[in-house]
C-alpha cells in the first residue's frame, strides 16, 4: 500500500496526515490505511492513521479525503 495519499487535493504522508488531524506535529506515525467508515459530513472516503502525539499516548485518527472533517479516538 502506498505511503502517500491525496487529501483535499494534496499529497500527504502519514506524518502530514497525523499533523492535519492533531493540529500540530506528532512524534511517530504508523502507515496510512483506508478506514472502515465514510465521512459523516460529506459521505466520502476516510483515511486512518495511528500516531503518538506524546511519549505516553497512542491515538488513532481519521480524516476525510474530501472535506475538513477529522476525528481521533481520544476521550
Amino acid at each position: 500500500m502506498s505511503e502517500n495519499r491525496v487529501v483535499q487535493g494534496r499529497m500527504v504522508t502519514a506524518d502530514s496526515l497525523a499533523r492535519l488531524i492533531e493540529g500540530e506535529p506528532v512524534m511517530e506515525t504508523d502507515s496510512i490505511e483506508e478506514a472502515d467508515r465514510r465521512c459523516p459530513e460529506c459521505g466520502e472516503s476516510v483515511l486512518e492513521v495511528g500516531y503518538m502525539p506524546s511519549v505516553t499516548e497512542f491515538v488513532t485518527g481519521w480524516k476525510c479525503q474530501e472535506c475538513d472533517w477529522r476525528d481521533a479516538d481520544r476521550e
